[in-house]
């Protein structure tokens, strides 16, 4: 597997409180966008990445394991995962209210699991197309899920940047699942809104299909983010599957 990933602060904001933790051996790759006051949004995207790749340590993933089985186990460890982020939003007044979208990919083989909480996403390029795999939670995407906008009138809705979902908001968190049969040469680009507001699909998918490493398409994307605006953090990896990856 070709594993790429990038993170920046962009042009326009002072810190990055965005993080992505990558561990290729386990199969597991996360990224997460931190929302709060002061430096409390990167406080509970580190705190994200750091306890759930801790949680995959100590608990390993059996790659036998059923649909069901993977979701009650990323269930339990987003669910510690928010425990823990509450606690220090508690603890700490100048950390009260921060929270975390997160989004986490487990690759077993030709099998892909996806598990999110906000607007962080995970899209597959194959076939010289581009799909998106998770379904944002936000107030805008309820919009046009309920008709009410199109999809790129929510691009401009002044309300785009509000999430219905987070580690850190409430009191239990329920994340989405979604199950994805990879194939070979497929590229699995999972990023944070900083580059998908800046950079359209369509250019997603032409720099990781030209790109002659992973490791050369995060920093193009990441280059073009902030070469049209980069009015936010921006965090990309990018996963190609090869044949070796799919016999496993």
């Amino acid at each position: 597997m070709d594993v790429g990933f990038k993170t920046d602060k962009g042009i326009t904001r002072f810190n990055n409180e965005d993080a992505c933790y990558v561990m290729v051996d386990k199969g597991v790759f996360i990224v997460a966008d931190g929302v709060g006051g002061s430096s409390s949004g990167e406080i509970a995207s580190r705190t994200a990445t750091r306890f759930i790749s801790q949680y995959v340590e100590d608990n390993p993933i059996d790659p036998k394991w059923d649909q069901e089985e993977m979701r009650l186990y990323f269930a339990k460890c987003l669910n510690q995962t928010n425990e823990m982020i509450l606690e220090m939003s508690h603890r700490f007044e100048e950390n009260s209210g921060m929270a975390t979208t997160v989004v986490v990919s487990y690759i077993s083989g030709s099998n892909m699991y996806v598990f999110n909480l906000g607007d962080s996403r995970a899209y597959i390029v194959r076939n010289d197309e581009i799909a998106q795999v998770t379904e944002d939670h936000t107030y805008v995407n309820n919009l046009v899920q309920r008709g009410e906008i199109t999809a790129e009138e929510a691009l401009f809705h002044p309300d785009r940047n509000q999430i219905t979902k987070a580690l850190g908001a409430e009191e239990h968190v329920y994340p989405d699942m979604f199950i994805v049969s990879l194939e070979v040469g497929d590229v699995v680009v999972m990023c944070t809104d900083g580059l998908y507001v800046e950079v359209p699909h369509a250019d997603i998918k032409r720099i990781v299909t030209e790109s002659v490493s992973m490791s050369e398409a995060c920093s193009k994307l990441v280059d073009l983010a902030n070469l049209n605006g980069g009015s936010d953090n921006i965090t990309v990896i990018s996963l190609k599957i090869d044949e070796e990856d799919i016999n496993e």
